[in-house]
C-alpha cells in the first residue's frame, strides 16, 4: 500500500469561518412554516423539533471540534476517470491486516464509518484478536461531500465501482474487500464484477433487492419477506421521487436554507433508525448527525448527491448477470433485504439477521457491524 502516488494529494478539511458565520446568520433568519395541530410526524418533520435542533446546529454544535475529529484521519483527493475523489486512508499497524474500502449511502458521509474505524484497524487495541485487522479506504461517493464537483452526467453506479477499484489499485492493494450500505450497497457489488480478480468478497446491509418479473418469483417467499416486501412497497419515498426525477429543482432550496437541508436529512434519520417512533436522537448521537447534515451544507451538494438517483432509477433493476464474488449481508431490523431475490443475483456465502438496529447499522450499531464483517471475512479463502 503506498500514499505516495503522484496522483494523490494530501487533504485536511478546513471550513472558512465565513462559511460558519453565513450558516449561523442564515439559521437566524429562517422564516418558519405554520403547521396543522395534531399531526406529529405523519406529513413531515414537525415545526417544533426542528426549530429546536436548528437552533442546537446554531448554538450548540462544535463544527471546529468535528473538523479537528475528521483530521486526525489520513485524507486525500486524486482524480480518476475526470471525478475529483476525496477519501480516507487509514493503515492499521497489523501488517497482514485486510484491505477493506468502505462505502456509504445517501443521506450519509464518511462520517459514517467513524465509530468503527478504531476496532477494524486496531482489534488489539481494542480487546480484539490482531488477526481481525483491516486497512480502511474511506470514500466520499462522487457528488458527495468533498468529491466534488461531480464530473458530469453520466456518474452511475457502475462509473463509480470502476472508480473505486481504480482507486484500490492505485492505493497498491492487489486484494480487497469491499463493505457498503444504501447506496453504497448497491454500488459494492458492482466493484465486485467490475473487479473479480481483486475483490476477495462484497459485504453489504440495506440491501437492495428486487422482483424480476418472473412467473411465481412471490410464490416462494415466507412471511417476513412478504412483510419486508410490503414495508418497501408502503415506505415514505417523496425523497426518492424528487431526487430520481428533479434532484436541481429540489436543490435550490436546500442549497439556500440550511433548515431546508436540515428538514430533509433528518426526516431520513427519523424513518430509518431503530425504532422508528423515537426520535433520530435516540439511535445516533445528534452530533454526528449534524455533522453530516453539515457537511451537505458546507459543501453544497444537495444537488450532485442526488444526481446517482436520476442516473440509476430511471435503468434500475435486477442486474445482469450473477456476480460471482462471494458476499456476505447483514439484515438489520428495518431492512428489507429478501433473500431468495439476493441469491438470484449475487453469490450469497454469508446472512446474518438482526432484531435490532435501523439503516445506519455503522453508527447505530458499530459493534455489530464490526463482528460481522470479521466473520465473514474470516471464512473466506485466501485466495479465488
Amino acid at each position: 500500500m503506498t500514499d505516495s502516488h503522484p496522483a494523490l494529494r494530501p487533504f485536511r478539511i478546513d471550513i472558512p469561518q465565513s462559511q460558519l458565520d453565513d450558516l449561523s446568520a442564515r439559521l437566524a433568519a429562517t422564516r418558519w412554516p405554520d403547521e396543522l395541530p395534531g399531526v406529529g410526524w405523519s406529513r413531515g418533520v414537525p415545526v417544533g423539533y426542528l426549530r429546536e435542533v436548528a437552533d442546537y446546529w446554531r448554538t450548540g454544535f462544535d463544527w471546529r471540534a468535528q473538523e479537528t475529529a475528521l483530521n486526525r484521519y489520513p485524507q486525500h483527493l486524486t482524480t480518476i476517470d475526470g471525478q475529483n475523489l476525496h477519501f480516507l486512508h487509514v493503515p492499521s499497524p497489523e501488517p497482514g491486516a485486510t484491505p477493506l474500502l468502505l462505502l456509504h449511502g445517501w443521506p450519509g458521509s464518511v462520517v459514517d464509518y467513524l465509530d468503527v474505524i478504531g476496532p477494524l484497524t486496531d482489534p488489539r487495541g481494542h480487546g480484539g484478536d490482531p488477526a481481525g485487522a483491516f486497512h480502511l479506504v474511506i470514500p466520499s461517493l462522487p457528488g458527495f461531500g468533498f468529491s466534488t464537483p461531480l464530473a458530469g452526467p453520466g456518474m452511475t453506479a457502475d462509473r463509480m465501482a470502476g472508480i473505486f477499484a481504480t482507486l484500490m489499485a492505485r492505493l497498491g492493494y492487489d486484494r480487497y474487500g469491499v463493505h457498503g450500505y444504501d447506496w453504497g450497497g448497491w454500488i459494492a457489488p458492482k466493484v465486485g464484477r467490475r473487479d473479480p480478480q481483486r475483490v476477495r468478497g462484497v459485504h453489504v446491509t440495506a440491501m437492495v433487492t428486487l422482483p424480476a418479473g418472473a412467473d411465481g418469483e412471490f410464490d416462494s417467499l415466507g412471511e417476513a419477506d412478504h412483510r419486508r416486501w410490503q414495508r418497501m412497497q408502503n415506505g415514505n419515498d417523496g425523497y426518492l421521487r424528487c431526487n430520481s426525477k428533479r434532484p436541481q429543482t429540489v436543490g435550490y432550496a436546500l442549497t439556500d436554507s440550511p433548515a431546508g437541508q436540515l428538514a430533509w436529512i433528518v426526516e431520513k434519520f427519523k424513518e430509518e433508525t431503530y425504532p422508528e417512533e423515537a426520535l433520530p436522537e435516540a439511535g445516533i448521537d445528534r452530533d454526528r448527525i449534524l455533522t453530516d447534515v453539515s457537511i451537505y451544507w458546507l459543501t453544497g451538494t444537495a444537488v450532485s448527491a442526488a444526481q446517482v438517483y436520476y442516473e440509476e432509477f430511471s435503468v434500475l433493476s435486477p442486474g445482469g448477470e450473477r456476480g460471482t464474488v462471494p458476499t456476505g449481508v447483514l439484515v438489520s431490523r428495518h431492512d428489507n433485504a429478501i433473500r431468495p431475490w439476493a441469491e438470484r443475483d449475487h453469490h450469497i456465502v454469508h446472512w446474518t439477521e438482526l432484531d435490532t438496529a435501523g439503516h445506519f447499522l455503522a453508527m447505530e450499531a458499530p459493534e455489530l457491524l464490526v463482528a460481522d464483517l470479521r466473520t465473514f471475512f474470516d471464512r473466506l479463502p485466501d485466495v479465488a
